[in-house]
Order: C-alpha cells, then sequence, then structure tokens
C-alpha cells in the first residue's frame, strides 16, 4: 500500500511524534545527540579529547553509549569551571544565571549555554518549498509531540507550546507537547542521566495524558530512526497498559506509521516492521515508510478530509474548557441561533436543519489570510458564497480561488476586486506618490505624514517599487488601520495571484 491510501483511510486528526532527524532535515544549527554533547564539550574546553576521554567512560557492556551519563559529567565540569571563572569566555551565561538568581530561580549554566545554541531558527535554504507543504498539514493535525527542545514546529504552525506540568492543564488539539524540554525554559530541560531519573518518577500522569492520544488518534512518527530509544519507550508504555493481542492494541498498531529517512529514496510504500521491546518478550509490528519523499507525505494529511475539521474541535475544545472553569461565561444550549447576540460564545446542539454554522466571518477570513493561503485550507473558503460583500468592498478573491475553484461569487468578486484597485489607485494624491523601494523606508521618512504612509505603501506596491515579500511580512505584522490594511491587502492578492491589467 502506499503512504497515500494509508494515510487516507484515517478517521481521525493524526498526532504528530516530531525527532531530531526533522529539525537536522530544516534547520542549519541543528545536531544530533551526540554532535550536540559534542559541540558544547569543544566550546568549552577547545580540545576534542576532552569530549572522548568522557565518552570513553561512559559505555556499556554492549559497547553502546550512554550519552545520558556523557550529558551528567559534561554538565558538572562545564557549571563548576563558570562558577570559578565569572567574566571569562562565557561570562554571557553567568550574566544569565545569576539575573535568575537573584529572582530565586536555579538554572544549570550548561543548559542556558544548550538554550543559547538553539534559540534560534536557521532554516536551509533549499527546503523552502517543502516547508510551505509542511505548513498546509496543520489544519488536519491534531497536536504535535516533541522530543527536540527547538521552536521548529511553533514557528511553522503557531501551536500552543505546553512543557512540563502544563501537559495536564492543556487541549490537546493545537498544542505542542515538549515532553523533553524547551529552549525558552531551560530549567525543564531533560538531557542528564538525573534528569531522565526525575522525569520517569514525577511524570506518570503525563505519560497517561499521552497515552490517551495514542489510542484515539493516528500516530505519525517523523525524525527517528526504527532503533531509536523515544519510538521503543513509547511502545513500551502503552502496551504496559494495553493487552499486546487485544482488539484495541490492534487498532493502536494499524494507526502507528514510521516515517524513516532513507537519502535519495522517493517511494513511499508502507511496509510492516517488527520492534522487540526492552523485556525482549513481546514483539510490536507496526507500518513503516522509508523516503527521502516527504512532501508526498505532506500532501496526503493535507488533502485528507475529515468529518471534522481540526481547526473546529479547538474552538470547541477552549469554549467546553471556559465552561468547567465557570466565571463570567454565559452558555446557551440552542436550536434557534438567531435569538443569540453576536458576542454570545455558542455550543449549538441540534439538528443540522435548524442550525447554520458560519466557521468565519468575512473580517475573520481576511485577518487569518496568510494562514489560509500556506495551509490551502479550501474547507473554511466554501463559506464565502454565504457572505454579502458588497460591491465598495476591498475582497482578495485572487488567491482564495486559486486554493477553492468551486466559489461560486468568484468571477463577480474578481472583477470587483480589479475595479475597486483602480479607483484606489486614482485616488491617491500626486504628493503621496514619492518613490521608496522598501516599506521601512516610507515610515521612516519623516517628509511623509503619519495618514499618507499607507497611501504611499500602496502606490509604491502598485509600481512595483517594493517586493511582494516585504508587503507581506508588513501585512503579517501591521493591521493598526483596518481600512487601508484591506486595501493593501487586497492590491498584495492581485498582484500575486491575479492580473493587474
Amino acid at each position: 500500500m502506499n503512504i497515500i491510501d494509508f494515510i487516507g483511510k484515517y478517521k481521525n486528526h493524526p498526532i504528530l511524534f516530531i525527532g531530531t532527524g526533522m529539525s537536522l532535515r530544516y534547520l542549519k544549527n541543528s545536531y544530533t545527540w551526540d554532535n550536540l554533547l559534542k559541540k558544547i564539550a569543544y566550546d568549552f574546553s577547545e580540545s576534542e579529547e576532552y569530549y572522548l576521554d568522557i565518552k570513553s567512560k561512559c559505555y556499556s557492556n554492549d559497547n553502546k553509549c550512554n550519552y545520558l551519563k556523557v550529558a551528567e559529567i559534561l554538565e558538572n565540569d562545564f557549571n563548576s569551571k563558570l562558577e570559578n571563572d565569572r567574566n571569562g569566555k562565557f561570562k554571557k551565561i553567568n550574566d544569565i544565571f545569576y539575573e535568575k538568581m537573584k529572582g530565586n530561580i536555579k538554572l544549570s549554566r550548561f543548559k542556558i549555554y544548550l538554550c543559547e545554541l538553539l534559540s534560534e531558527l536557521e532554516y536551509r535554504e533549499e527546503t523552502q518549498t517543502e516547508l510551505k507543504e509542511f505548513k498546509k498539514i496543520r489544519k488536519n493535525i491534531g497536536s504535535v509531540i516533541t522530543t527536540n527542545y527547538d521552536s521548529l514546529i511553533e514557528d511553522l504552525f503557531e501551536f500552543n507550546k505546553l512543557i512540563g506540568n502544563k501537559i495536564l492543564l492543556s487541549n490537546p488539539y493545537g498544542s505542542v507537547y515538549k515532553i523533553h524540554g524547551c529552549v525558552k525554559e531551560p530549567e525543564k530541560i531533560i538531557i542528564t542521566e538525573s534528569d531522565y531519573k526525575n522525569f520517569d518518577n514525577k511524570y506518570e500522569l503525563i505519560r497517561a495524558q499521552l497515552l490517551s492520544l495514542f489510542i484515539h488518534n493516528p500516530i505519525i512518527f517523523m525524525g527517528y530512526s526504527i532503533t531509536d530509544d523515544n519510538i521503543k519507550k513509547i511502545l513500551k508504555t502503552i502496551f504496559t497498559y494495553v493487552e499486546p493481542n487485544s482488539k484495541e492494541a490492534e487498532n493502536i498498531k494499524n494507526n502507528f506509521l514510521l516515517v524513516e529517512y532513507e537519502k535519495d529514496n522517493k517511494e513511499v510504500l508502507i511496509t510492516e516492521h517488527d520492534i522487540v521491546l526492552e523485556d525482549s518478550t513481546t514483539t510490536i509490528r507496526i507500518n513503516k515508510v522509508k523516503t527521502d519523499n516527504f512532501i508526498t507525505i505532506y500532501n496526503a494529511i493535507s488533502n485528507l478530509h475529515l468529518p471534522i475539521s481540526a481547526l473546529d474541535v479547538r474552538k470547541v475544545q477552549t469554549i467546553v474548557k471556559e465552561i468547567y472553569a465557570g466565571g463570567e461565561i454565559k452558555v446557551s444550549i440552542t436550536e434557534d441561533v438567531d435569538s443569540l447576540k453576536n458576542s454570545d460564545k455558542i455550543l449549538a446542539i441540534g439538528s443540522s436543519k435548524t442550525i447554520q454554522y458560519h466557521y468565519q466571518t468575512e473580517k475573520e477570513l481576511l485577518a487569518n489570510y496568510f494562514s489560509i493561503i500556506e495551509e490551502s485550507n479550501s474547507q473554511i473558503l466554501s463559506f464565502i458564497d454565504k457572505y454579502q460583500i458588497n460591491q465598495a468592498q476591498y475582497f482578495p478573491i485572487f488567491g482564495f480561488s486559486s486554493i477553492n475553484s468551486n466559489i461560486f461569487c468568484a468571477s463577480r468578486l474578481k472583477k470587483q476586486q480589479k475595479d475597486n484597485i483602480k479607483k484606489c489607485i486614482k485616488r491617491i494624491k500626486e504628493n503621496h506618490k514619492k518613490i521608496h523601494s522598501t516599506v521601512k523606508s516610507i515610515l521612516n521618512d519623516n517628509d511623509i505624514p503619519t495618514s499618507y504612509k499607507m497611501n504611499c505603501i500602496i502606490w509604491n506596491t502598485f509600481k512595483g517599487n517594493i517586493s511582494l515579500d516585504e508587503v507581506e511580512s508588513f501585512l503579517k505584522t501591521d493591521h493598526s488601520n483596518e481600512t487601508a490594511y484591506r486595501k493593501l491587502l487586497t492590491l498584495y492578492d492581485l498582484k500575486k495571484y491575479g492580473d493587474i491589467s
């Protein structure tokens, strides 16, 4: 079976389990576990042999290096030396350490430095096309679990980051479970032998929370190899609670997919693979694909059609959480939507004949324009035909119709969009038409009054003096003037996806 048919059978939103391989694939500043510790050891000692000496003490009887133990020794050495060298090479790390200590927050200098190494996201230019396809899948992903410390997934998916005990207080949908910690919180990094012992002792409830996800959702492991200890630990946890030969266990196994990287392999065929757990008596058969063709996998997930979108589930969970919390929230369970105020939060239970639901208002659609385009979220766009968009409104239909070709009113709105942009450009006064090549230079030009700056940006965009990439960056960060924002967004959309002539 190929990957498209396999994923096409999913009945629920998949969960991604992301390992180091994904960061290595997309980031310049990413490391394997071994190379991360080697990097810190060399920066610390300026000797390659120092790290080799540590490793030589950490091999087990089966000649396998215990990197937890390596990290433990390295952390102790690193912290001790910096404590006795306040203003040396690692002065910045000591500055952070003492600043936190003033607030009674005790951090490991070693972990502070680790977080500094991984805090910036330096994307590989050659992976930009693949990353665009990766971002599209977030509309169909329930949540993400990762053992990585970096913020790659939060940056791409804009999911809510959960670390430590926050995992227990979360809405599963739209969350990134960072089970080994995060660069944003050095105190919660799990990397040494002591860290893992504490994790195993304290996080039984967290494992139970994750187990619930594994039972109810398809799980796609990416960035791990078939021999990875994390895979074996997860399987061991599951089958500690679930009888290996039960129907429930069979359903879980059928939902498990391991995507294993194999350089230059474009095949996407699913095979079965047996994994022997640590006790050597339990064998689990899972589905596996060895490939370098990640775009096909992303397309299969992105094109998955489920009865309810992951975005809808997130909204419902948010409302239900507020209901549980109590307070000022008013809840109406009704079949008569017309009786509710626009400001009410609604949990509507009833017949589809009596309840009409518009996922997003027109205003919300424009606010989410870029994420909808990036995700190719055609389902949301089906509601455009229900909107009352009058002739004078600025509405960016070209980009939306490039994703959803079934928008009935698209032809009318395209003509309206072109006409409105032409009228907008004609209305711009001559003294607003000052030539600039960047948005920043317009904003910093004191000779242009504040109230005229957006007109100047619109005119220069129309003339092609400012790149569309820069206009996009500006639109993503500045929503301060709603009317001007709509005009610029509609112009950007026309130039990017349409024909301005």
